[in-house]
């Protein structure tokens, strides 16, 4: 992809000398490489408070903390809204936010470690790279702010044996008074609720049908209303009226759907939301509404003989943020701290930034309590791997699912991140070509409007 115009004539303006690489950088799970003592890739974010906007540059390998800003600025900076970024971007026709100092005559910030690498390689804001050798850097940086802001990203294990162990050290480190008590009662988390017992119980039953799904979602007046508005939405346009539980199985949704959107649901149910405010949790059932919706459009797009169980796959989706609302319940106090970082740095899933702050994820928490749930465990490694493309162990095709729908929601504008461009290979990990899958998560977003109705629905 050639520069753009707007881009090559400020690089002209500024005397900007530099040369394109002839090894392209790659983002492979968040982390672009080059990277090390000599070569750095370097990112550009756009933060802002009362006073106006403001660029940042830092290492591609890393991620921004607003506190050490604030320390040394003494200015609030807070990550600017990702719809904003993207119309940014849509406007300027580019990719990313351009790592040239003083882009659109925004007064800039530097990461100090930028200044000790002998070559960095500058996001054009196009896909290309611009290398620069730190004479000619530090010549164009030479009026910008230096400051120590930027911070690793942390390393994220596979290793689901520690995870009890590190959630329990974290909860101490912020609940001093409770370091005798037992994990449990220490997370005060509430017990699986009955409704969501019953349907568990229900799929280990291999004589269980319809009427019984059917008699234990009615028990529950509110999920039964929620399944049967559900199955009667103009997503599913169902002939006829929708006028029981019976019915939205029977003729709409099947038994699996109906199982794994009443668990799903019953399930989120169980937290408090206590400190979420109405537009987070709307936001999060219309994440989960999208998320298990482009599921389940790639697992259709799969060979027969290579696909996933469509039910396990739908649930992965619809829990997928389960975390989130196990974070606020968990770490109400740190949850604002979280967000605020999470929107200044919609380049790296909000899990590395929830390990920075309190050394625990919420998908490890998340699929830690499914797993004490008695949750399929399809679904808990889903959650707990779904940031980790290289997970290659049993139940990996639900991880790989959720994070390529999660990547391509974020490519094509949707969530609060910044997605990244995905290798070949994960795709052909699951039997998909990376086409395939565009076209299914374009099919999902031409029903937005349906979707977001079925995300209120779901939501109560």
């Amino acid at each position: 992809m050639s520069l753009p115009a707007s881009i090559v004539a400020m690089l002209n303006t500024q005397n900007i000398h530099f040369e394109i690489p002839t090894t392209e950088a790659t983002t492979t799970n968040m982390t672009l490489v080059p990277s090390g003592n000599r070569v750095c890739a370097v990112r550009s974010m756009l933060v802002q408070d009362s006073q106006g906007k403001v660029q940042l540059l830092f290492p591609a390998d890393a991620m921004v903390d607003l506190d050490a800003l604030l320390r040394q600025t003494g200015r609030s900076l807070e990550g600017l809204p990702i719809g904003d970024i993207n119309q940014i971007m849509d406007t300027e026709g580019l990719t990313a936010i351009p790592a040239i100092p003083g882009w659109q005559g925004l007064p800039t910030i530097i990461d100090d470690s930028l200044m000790k690498k002998d070559i960095v390689w500058l996001e054009s804001g196009a896909g290309r790279y611009l290398e620069l050798n730190q004479t000619d850097f530090a010549n164009i940086v030479a009026k910008s702010e230096r400051k120590q802001f930027a911070v690793s990203l942390p390393n994220l294990t596979d290793d689901t044996a520690k995870d009890e162990a590190q959630i329990l050290d974290s909860v101490k480190r912020f609940t001093q008074k409770r370091i005798q008590q037992r994990l449990d009662e220490t997370l005060e988390l509430p017990p699986l609720p009955e409704t969501a017992q019953r349907i568990i119980r229900l799929r280990a039953d291999p004589e269980a049908d319809i009427s019984d799904l059917a008699n234990i979602v009615e028990l529950d007046p509110s999920l039964a209303a929620q399944v049967v508005s559900w199955a009667a939405s103009p997503y599913y346009s169902a002939p006829g009226k929708i006028k029981s539980v019976h019915d939205a199985i029977v003729r709409v949704l099947g038994f699996d759907m109906v199982l794994n959107l009443a668990l799903g649901l019953s399930m989120s149910r169980s937290m408090t939301n206590a400190v979420l405010s109405k537009k987070q949790i709307a936001d999060y059932w219309r994440g989960a509404a999208y998320t298990a919706a482009v599921v389940e459009g790639l697992v259709t797009s799969i060979p027969r003989e290579h696909r996933p169980s469509f039910g396990m796959a739908y649930l992965s989706g619809l829990l997928n943020n389960f975390g989130y609302m196990v974070m606020a319940e968990v770490f109400p106090p740190y949850f604002n701290t979280i967000n605020r970082m999470s929107n200044a740095n919609p380049h790296v899933p909000t899990s590395l930034v929830e390990h920075h702050l309190l050394g625990v994820t919420g998908n490890q928490i998340g699929a830690w309590l499914l797993d004490n749930w008695n949750m399929p465990s399809e679904v808990v490694t889903a959650l707990r791997q779904q940031n980790n493309p290289h997970y290659h162990g049993e139940h990996c095709k639900y991880s790989k699912l959720l994070f390529i729908a999660q990547n391509l929601l974020a490519k094509a504008g949707f969530g609060d991140n910044l997605g990244i461009d995905l290798p070949e290979s994960i795709y052909a990990d699951l039997h998909l070509d990376m086409e395939t899958a565009s076209i299914a998560v374009e099919n999902i977003l031409e029903s937005g409007e349906d979707l977001d109705a079925l995300a209120e629905k779901m939501r109560g």
